[in-house]
């Protein structure tokens, strides 16, 4: 069994990467940027999981500064890097975002470099494969990037140019580091706790009332535990290395459909989902002066459809059926009464 660093142990992707990590039988490692939260994360994972408790450790690293990576990554095999740098001052630049998101990855393949770590696999996501590009019919691969010179939200150009940027760096001065991308599509499923991550925002806001109707667009979904699985399979299997895996359960869903999901399995208590879709020509109207709306703008009218069969192919991965993910995202929310909190 390996040591495995887990950057962001406490987002929703890097604690079920830790969580699967220790049943698998690896020692994990794990970043925070405030150590007054490694209670709460141990608390978590014993709940959820029977693991030795020496067997984790939490350090402090904050991606926006070289200090305690040295450290972090020291004696450490693997390093799946989860984390994405958090910006805490408004506005941020377009820039800052870009600046932050490019060094962060490099601060982390430096010192697993340094450390002689076997292979980082970093979590990319959809958003630098299939933003800023016509219409198209057919699915969006592993072959496609993310058009940084298109209409594209800062987040998007944000995971491309990081992620490029890794890609550079291992080329040019990896000395020997492997390297693995995986790309989530849109990440829902289960919490282990009274969380709120952002991903799971819009099936809260469908459960509780405040999303009314649908944005018109659609995507691909993906269970959380399936992208962590897919991490594990990244880190471990010899035809992963320098490749670039998409994770996504199936073709991508309209978010009206999402919500039909929600009414069809939970019932009276989906009872607050969306029924319809908002027109585009509506929705784009909206988008001049809802700020939400606006964030959204890039995706009005698009259907980000893209396949998983190079990860199923070359790694063996098989995500679940995505109507059982939107279902247990929802019953997770409502047993953790994090449906409705502010």
């Amino acid at each position: 069994m390996a040591n495995v660093l887990v950057t962001g142990g406490t987002g929703f992707i890097g604690s079920w990467c830790a969580r699967a990590l220790l049943e698998a039988g690896h020692d994990v490692r794990t970043t925070v940027r405030d150590l007054k939260r490694e209670p709460e994360l141990r608390a978590l994972l014993h709940a959820s999981t029977d693991f030795e408790d020496e067997r984790l450790t939490v350090v402090r690293a904050d991606l926006g500064s070289d200090d305690g990576w040295a450290e972090a990554v020291a004696g450490c095999d693997f390093v799946l890097h989860v984390a994405s740098p958090t910006l805490r001052t408004a506005p941020v630049s377009e820039d800052a975002m870009v600046s932050a998101a490019r060094d962060g990855v490099l601060r982390v393949l430096q010192a697993s470099r340094d450390a002689c770590v076997k292979r980082v696999v970093l979590t990319s996501a959809l958003g630098a494969i299939a933003y800023g590009h016509p219409r198209r019919s057919t699915p969006f691969t592993e072959e496609d990037w993310t058009n940084v010179d298109g209409d594209i939200a800062p987040y998007q150009r944000s995971k491309t140019l990081a992620e490029r940027a890794a890609w550079e760096f291992v080329r040019n001065e990896g000395d020997g580091l492997e390297l693995a991308a995986v790309h989530p599509a849109a990440v829902i499923g289960p919490v282990l706790g009274p969380d709120d991550p952002p991903s799971l925002r819009t099936i809260r806001g469908m459960l509780d009332g405040s999303l009314p109707a649908c944005p018109p667009f659609g995507t691909g979904w993906v269970d959380v535990r399936d992208v962590a699985d897919l991490h594990l399979r990244a880190m471990t299997d010899p035809a992963a290395a320098g490749e670039r895996f998409l994770a996504t359960a199936g073709p991508s869903l309209r978010m009206v459909e999402v919500a039909r999901i929600l009414r069809a399995r939970l019932g009276e208590r989906a009872a607050k989902a969306p029924t319809r879709e908002i027109p585009l020509a509506v929705a784009r109207a909206m988008a001049l002066v809802n700020p939400q709306m606006r964030s959204l703008r890039p995706q009005l009218g698009q259907d980000f459809n893209a396949t998983s069969a190079k990860a199923e192919r070359v790694l063996g991965w098989r995500p679940r059926p995505v109507a059982d993910s939107i279902a247990e995202t929802a019953e997770s929310l409502l047993a953790h009464n994090v449906v409705g909190a502010r």
